[in-house]
């Protein structure tokens, strides 16, 4: 079986309910694994790397963004890292 790797960055490293909201949609997704969740309160970004098979692991990515949409309000946003959007960058590997 194929795997990726994707990791998205998301525009909030502080709030602990927007992470886990962003973090369970991702879960959401069946045979998809969170190896990392990695929050940053000075530069207020939150990095997730997830595995599992390209269709699962593109649909949890998706899912993850379109919360972080949903519930990250840039105009409020402060921290040391530049932003580019409620998710800045979502490489696969």
């Amino acid at each position: 079986m194929k795997i990726i790797e994707c990791v998205p960055n998301f525009s909030e490293g502080r709030n602990i309910s927007i992470i886990k909201q962003i973090t369970d949609a991702i879960d959401s997704v069946q045979d998809v694994t969170i190896l990392d969740i990695d929050t940053g309160a000075d530069t207020n970004r939150t990095v997730v790397t997830i595995v599992g098979s390209p269709k699962r692991v593109i649909r949890a990515a998706y899912l993850g963004i379109e919360k972080a949409l949903n519930l990250i309000d840039l105009r409020k946003h402060k921290g040391e890292h530049a932003r580019m959007g409620a998710t800045d960058v979502c490489p696969f590997v």
